[in-house]
C-alpha cells in the first residue's frame, strides 16, 4: 500500500523546452503525485512516460555550473588521494553528462569510461576526448560493460540513483560491474533534507525516486552490497554521498557514520508514515507566500524578470501557476536551453547578458541551490538597485 507523500497536479516533463516552432502545438501533462510506500517507506512517483523518452536528447549539461565542476574536481582528488586510483586502475561513471567530472580523471592519467543515456551529451565528452558510451544503465548494460571494459575500482553516480524507475535492476548492475575490491560512490539529494527545507520543487518526473539513507541502505543489502560510509554534503539543498562495496569485502569496515546517520532518520520518524502527513500543508503554504510576493510585487510596478531554467524551476512554475504575467522573460547559460520556452509555462528563456538590458527590480532564482555563485556572478544587478529573491525553503530577498 502506499499514502500521498504530495500531489503538486498537472505537470509537463520539465528538460522538454519548448522551440519557437512548437509554441502552438498541444504539450502533454502527466500527475505530479508522489506517494510513500507504507512496508519501506520509499517514496516514488508513477511511471508515466519510459526513461528512453527523457533521457535519450537531454538538455541539462553539468558544466554550466561552476560550483558543481568545482565539487567534482574536489571529488576526484578525494577519491585519488583515499584509494590510491593510478593509471593501473578503472573509474566508471553512470550518467557522466557532458564529462563534467571524468574530465578530472582523465587530467591525472586514471582510465575512465563514461555510460550515458544522452547522445546528445554524450557526444561533448567523446569530443574532450572521454571515452563515453551510450546506454542506459540497469543488470543487462552491466554484463555487456564488464565484459567489453572489464570491471572498475571505483564506479560512481551523482544525481541518478533518483532517476531510474527500477531501483533494483539498477542497483543490480552495480553489483554485477563492481571489481571484487571495488567501491561504489553514489551522491543523491536526501529526502530529510527535503522534507525539513520544504524542497517540493525538487519533484519532477525526472526524479523517480526520493531517497533516505535507511531505505538505500535495504535496496544496497538486498543486492549484497553494503554501505560503508556516508557523508553529508551541502550540494543540491542537501545531498549524501554513500559509499559501498560488496557485502564480504572486509577491507572496508563499516564506519560509525553510517549507524548515525540510521539512528538520526529513525529519530526524525522517517520509518513512521505519520512523519510524511504534514508535508502537502507546507508545500500548500509557500506557494501562497510566492504568489503574495509576486503579486504585490508586480502591483507596486516592480519589474521581475527569472534566472535559470532547471527542473525544479519548472516544477515551482508549474505548479504555482507563474507565467510571463510574473516573469518577463528568464535566462539560462545553457545554449541548448536559450531561445525556447518553459515547459508549460512558456516563459522565454534567454542568454544572461538579457538581464543586464532589463534591469530589473527583482531577479527570481530558480536554482536556489545555487544562489550564491549566481548572486556573485550577476552582482552588477545591484548597480541599479535590483535585488535577488529565492523561492525556498521560503520567499527571501537577498541582501
Amino acid at each position: 500500500m502506499e499514502t500521498t507523500f504530495v500531489d503538486l497536479g498537472m505537470s509537463p516533463l520539465c528538460q522538454t523546452h519548448i522551440a519557437p516552432d512548437r509554441l502552438n502545438a498541444m504539450e502533454p501533462f502527466y500527475p505530479l503525485h508522489a506517494y510513500v510506500c507504507h512496508s519501506c517507506f520509499l517514496v516514488q512517483l508513477e511511471e508515466f512516460v519510459a526513461p528512453s523518452e527523457i533521457f535519450t536528447d537531454y538538455a541539462y549539461l553539468s558544466s554550466y555550473s561552476d560550483s558543481w565542476v568545482e565539487h567534482a574536481r574536489r571529488y576526484t582528488a578525494l577519491m585519488q588521494k583515499r584509494f590510491g586510483l593510478t593509471d593501473r586502475s578503472l573509474v566508471v561513471e553512470i550518467a557522466s553528462n557532458d564529462g563534467y567530472l571524468l574530465q578530472h580523471f582523465v587530467a591525472a592519467n586514471v582510465p575512465v569510461l563514461g555510460v550515458e543515456p544522452a547522445a546528445n551529451v554524450a557526444v561533448i565528452a567523446q569530443n574532450k576526448g572521454i571515452r563515453t558510451t551510450v546506454d542506459f544503465f540497469g543488470t543487462a548494460t552491466a554484463a555487456r560493460l564488464k565484459q567489453q571494459f572489464g570491471q572498475p575500482d571505483l564506479l560512481l553516480g551523482n544525481n541518478v540513483l533518483a532517476h531510474v524507475p527500477d531501483i533494483n535492476d539498477f542497483v543490480g548492475g552495480m553489483k554485477v560491474l563492481l571489481k571484487h575490491g571495488g567501491i561504489i560512490t553514489m551522491e543523491f539529494p536526501h529526502l530529510m533534507q527535503l522534507m525539513e527545507q520544504n524542497q517540493f520543487d525538487t519533484i519532477y518526473h525526472e526524479h523517480f525516486s526520493y531517497l533516505s539513507f535507511f531505505v538505500v541502505e535495504r535496496i544496497f543489502h538486498r543486492h549484497g552490497l553494503r554501505l560503508f560510509d556516508v557523508e553529508k554534503l551541502p550540494t543540491h539543498g542537501g545531498s549524501l554521498r554513500i559509499y559501498a562495496c560488496h557485502d564480504d569485502d572486509h577491507r572496508h569496515p563499516t564506519l560509525p557514520l553510517v549507524a548515525k546517520l540510521r539512528d538520526e532518520e529513525y529519530a526524525r520518524r522517517l520509518d513512521d508514515l505519520s512523519a510524511y502527513g504534514q508535508f502537502e500543508e507546507k508545500v500548500k503554504e509557500t506557494k501562497r507566500a510566492i504568489l503574495a510576493f509576486l503579486i504585490g510585487a508586480k502591483r507596486a510596478g516592480k519589474r521581475i524578470v527569472g534566472y535559470g531554467a532547471p527542473g525544479k524551476g519548472n516544477t515551482l512554475l508549474n505548479y504555482c501557476g507563474i507565467r510571463t504575467d510574473f516573469l518577463d522573460f528568464t535566462v539560462d547559460r545553457n545554449p541548448l536551453k536559450q531561445g525556447r520556452y518553459t515547459p508549460g509555462t512558456r516563459i522565454p528563456i534567454l542568454a544572461p547578458d538579457a538581464i543586464k538590458a532589463a534591469r530589473p527590480d527583482f531577479v527570481f532564482i530558480l536554482p536556489w541551490n545555487l544562489k550564491d555563485e549566481i548572486s556573485a556572478s550577476m552582482s552588477y544587478v545591484r548597480d541599479w538597485g535590483g535585488r535577488f529573491v529565492v523561492p525556498i525553503p521560503h520567499v527571501s530577498i537577498l541582501g
